[in-house]
């Protein structure tokens, strides 16, 4: 890195989304420098990805050196109400609407962003770590400027991967958080937590409730991921320390404490905010804004990973199509921000669906006419890119009016709604500090 020197394409993150976006644009013989805060390998929550990511991977090259990483099959996935002993409605991808790739897997995050980081550094690309940005100096097509500890940076083009710090939002203003998408995310790696037979042992579990959802995502043989997301509003009711939220939770929700019962508690949990937003739009003069710099998506359907690295790629293409074929930049940007739109939107909507309890009675029920069950986890299994097909749509927007209908006239059986807040708690396992969380883990 050269304060004197001009590059092609300067990334703010290291993460996926910068690293497919920095490996894409290295492939094809351009500069790229990638400004990373922090060092590889690195504590990340976001362990559970969805069959269009694999497939990705594949179309990437990257299939051997995700194989080398160890890893979960993920068959499909299981929800429950939060007071049901047991979930009650599984899922497998194989049952997805169209003739896609359905195979899908949990992995460790430290490991796999490391992979992608160096597959970037493999194909050209000068990565520096412990480099955060300062600021930004200048935005204009084919001429952009950051600020660094190591002095002013300059390239022609800019792509925004910083994550939830989203630089170029913050310092253009345009960062806006969804009102009713403010919730609190607190969450520890445990031991032996139970898992089901055969290939449905990666299934990640999840559970319901009013206050918002659990996940139990399998890691490898013994550990597994555990979380929960909770409203905003209602996690400031609770009289408790913070790093000790999960644990109170827990308690109070019989299927994850059925399935934690002979598990190995963490001594702490780590927690993070986890409001949605938007940045947009995701492009203009000189930038490019990608995975969660763009937008960030409640985590409930694991979208985060896919989205990051199909808009890195995305994003790429379209600098590669600028700088290498004179495309216009207007026309690339409008491309892009459509692109970033119409996927994103499938997702916003899908997770504002799955907070209405009626929503939740017909996707436990598993299910309904016209395939919709089957078009719903093709949504799920992240076939939006850049929009779901057809098929999916009018489905969705089937499943959008019976919906609404369940709330008046029952189609499927109606279930109790539940609240943690109404249950006695019961007592879990005692911690065990090796297990710990980092503290400087990090949302996706």
């Amino acid at each position: 890195m050269s304060a004197g020197k001009r590059h092609d394409v300067i990334i703010i993150g290291g993460g996926p989304a910068g690293a497919t976006a920095a490996m894409v644009l290295a492939r094809q013989g351009f500069d790229v420098l990638v400004l990373e805060r922090e060092q590889h390998p690195k504590f990340h929550i976001g362990e559970s990805f969805l069959p269009r990511n694999y497939k990705l991977l594949c179309e990437l090259g990257l299939k051997e050196r995700l194989e080398a990483i160890p890893q979960t099959f993920k068959p499909g996935a299981e929800f429950g109400m939060g007071h049901d002993k047991d979930p009650t409605s599984r899922f497998r991808f194989e049952q997805m609407l169209g003739d896609e790739n359905h195979i899908a897997f949990n992995i460790e995050r430290a490991p796999f962003d490391a992979m992608l980081i160096d597959a970037a550094r493999d194909a050209g690309a000068d990565v520096c770590e412990n480099t955060p940005v300062k600021r930004i100096v200048q935005l204009d097509d084919r001429n952009v400027a950051v600020q660094t500890s190591d002095g002013e940076l300059r390239g022609r083009y800019l792509i925004d991967a910083s994550g939830q710090g989203t630089v170029i939002g913050r310092h253009l203003k345009t960062r806006k958080v969804l009102e009713h998408h403010q919730k609190v995310a607190y969450f520890g790696h445990f031991e032996n937590v139970f898992r089901l037979d055969g290939d449905e042992a990666g299934s990640p579990g999840f559970a319901m409730c009013r206050e918002g959802w659990f996940w139990m995502i399998p890691l490898d043989e013994t550990r597994t991921s555990v979380g929960v997301v909770m409203d905003a509003a209602a996690a400031r009711k609770v009289d408790c320390p913070a790093d000790q939220m999960l644990r109170w939770a827990i308690e109070r929700c019989p299927m994850v404490r059925n399935r934690t019962r002979d598990a190995v508690f963490p001594e702490r949990n780590h927690v993070c905010a986890d409001f949605s937003y938007r940045c947009e739009p995701f492009a203009g003069p000189g930038y490019f804004l990608v995975g969660d710099a763009a937008a960030f998506i409640d985590p409930i359907f694991s979208t985060g990973v896919c989205m990051g690295m199909m808009s890195g790629k995305t994003a790429a293409e379209g600098i590669v199509s600028i700088l290498r074929d004179g495309a216009s930049p207007k026309r690339v940007r409008k491309r892009y921000i459509k692109f970033v739109r119409g996927s994103s939107s499938s997702f916003f909507k899908l997770i504002d669906l799955y907070y209405r309890h009626s929503f939740r009675e017909l996707f436990l029920h598993g299910q309904g006419p016209i395939q919709m069950r089957e078009a719903t986890i093709a949504l799920l299994a992240g076939y939006a890119f850049p929009k779901p097909s057809w098929a999916v749509r009018w489905r969705m927007k089937c499943f959008e009016f019976f919906i609404w209908l369940q709330k008046y006239h029952p189609l499927a059986p109606r279930r109790e709604d539940f609240s943690l807040f109404d249950e006695s708690p019961q007592p879990t396992p005692a911690p065990a500090s090796s297990t710990e969380v980092p503290r400087d883990a990090a949302c996706v």
